[in-house]
């Protein structure tokens, strides 16, 4: 059984299943447990950063129907429970020294969210935190940080970024003071907005039609009060920012935008699109019907109900700020955990690449669709 705490010390795990992955480093575990998905990734520690040697995702939507009744449901806790049950399971298989286990909007907002905590520590022996929208914002900063970039044509000194994360239940946006010279970000400030993909949904429907501006208009409204007091748009005009975006929506976004056959993580993380480019794979999906989006290799049926509310977030999000760069990152609070707990057990890595980060012009053709790799 796990212990008790904000992390766990794991022993008696199974042998570790390759040579190569026997002459690794220390294995760290991270589960995710948001308010649409459940997640699970593994990693060891390498000479060059950390490897992923395993990794799990299910749709669990433990927050459906919370808006209304403000408890989570049934049939919901059952979903994430045997979600959460198979990432016991695959943890088992791995040496783990280390496993941190998190909860968010749907545990922070429900009645009975730790309740469903309790119940979940009793019935399979893991111990999962309420982390608050701070710490959620945070822990992207560290998982992204490599991955800003600030414009060419910006000044050579310290600069600002737009991060954001498109949850099931809410999103978080934090302004960020980029130091290019130290390679290091610092939160400047962070929200976030009890607007989320499946709260959308379940407030206008998916999102056809007129119900997709009506969504759009909504999530404005959620980012006047941040506007006012960060004047992130001054800073837009001065080409003083940048914007990156991590969740499912960027990433089905981009994959839209360069017409992949199936979603191909290799392709996506760390990727410079124009916004024009994302804004143009929002249209291509807002034409689609229903059928359509739930046969596109991008979407598929456990996501068609919420892939054009999560649009209609980016959408108002880059109405708001103009930036003409959106950098995409396929990454997110388990990587942060991840890096987290490395860090403070005496391990200095970040997350090891195959292949520089990219930037993508539409002007040029390669074997990425219609856009090139430069």
């Amino acid at each position: 059984m796990m212990r008790q705490g904000t992390e766990h010390r794991l022993s008696g795990q199974a042998s570790i299943r390759t040579s190569s992955t026997r002459q690794a480093g220390p294995f760290f575990g991270a589960i995710d447990l948001g308010t649409n998905n459940c997640r699970l990734m593994i990693a060891a520690g390498t000479a060059n950063g950390f490897r992923v040697v395993d990794s799990f995702n299910r749709s669990v939507r433990l927050g459906e129907g919370l808006r209304l009744s403000g408890r989570l449901a049934e049939e919901s806790m059952t979903r994430a429970l045997d979600a959460l049950r198979i990432c016991v399971e695959r943890m088992k298989q791995w040496p783990l020294s280390h496993v941190r286990a998190v909860a968010t909007e749907a545990c922070r907002k429900a009645a009975n969210g730790r309740e469903f905590l309790e119940r979940v520590q009793s019935e399979i022996g893991l111990t999962i935190d309420i982390i608050t929208a701070r710490e959620e914002a945070e822990l992207a900063l560290e998982s992204c940080s490599p991955l800003f970039r600030v414009p060419s044509h910006a000044p050579a000194r310290a600069e600002r970024g737009v991060l954001f994360d498109i949850g099931g239940g809410s999103t978080e946006v934090a302004w960020v003071r980029v130091d290019q010279a130290r390679k290091s970000q610092t939160l400047i400030g962070t929200t976030s907005m009890p607007v989320g993909v499946i709260t959308l949904q379940e407030m206008f429907g998916e999102g056809h039609g007129s119900s997709y501006e009506e969504m759009v208009s909504y999530v404005q409204s959620h980012l006047a009060d941040f506007e006012n007091i960060h004047r992130i748009r001054r800073e837009i005009t001065q080409g003083n920012a940048c914007l990156l975006g991590t969740s499912g929506t960027v990433t089905t976004l981009a994959g839209v935008a360069l017409s992949l056959p199936r979603y191909n993580r290799a392709a996506i993380d760390g990727l410079t699109l124009p916004g024009n480019v994302m804004r143009e794979a929002i249209n291509t999906l807002r034409g689609l019907s229903r059928n359509h989006l739930s046969a596109h290799p991008c979407v598929g049926e456990d996501r068609v109900k919420y892939v054009l509310p999560g649009c209609a977030i980016f959408e108002a999000i880059h109405r708001a700020w103009p930036i003409e760069e959106v950098t995409i990152a396929d990454r997110g609070l388990r990587d942060g955990m991840l890096l987290r707990m490395a860090r403070d057990h005496g391990q200095r890595f970040t997350r090891e690449r195959r292949r520089p980060y990219r930037h993508v012009t539409p002007r040029s053709r390669g074997p990425l669709g219609n856009y090139a790799t430069i």
